[in-house]
């Protein structure tokens, strides 16, 4: 959305309602084998962990070791809900 300024840039701006439809439709076709919650939190842990690496690769942004502990536990949350039960 940052290169889009504010929607004010025609192709980012598109893209960033493309991309949307594309991570919506293909959350849509996985929640069709899996249970709604594990896999709406798995989404979410990995739209989490994207970001955050689109961030760093792209706009270069730094983040602070709680933050970055913070999205490790997202992750490693999101990870425990799709195991197998021991």
């Amino acid at each position: 959305m940052k290169f889009s300024a504010g929607f004010s840039q025609f192709v980012p701006s598109v893209l960033v309602y493309v991309l949307f439809l594309i991570g919506a439709s293909l959350q849509t076709y996985i929640t069709n084998a899996a249970h709604l919650g594990i896999t709406y939190a798995l989404v979410l842990g990995l739209e989490v962990v994207c970001t955050t690496l689109f961030s760093l690769l792209i706009f270069k942004e730094g983040y602070s070791i709680s933050a970055m502990v913070g999205i490790f536990l997202i992750a490693l949350g999101a990870a425990f809900l799709r195991a197998e039960p021991l």
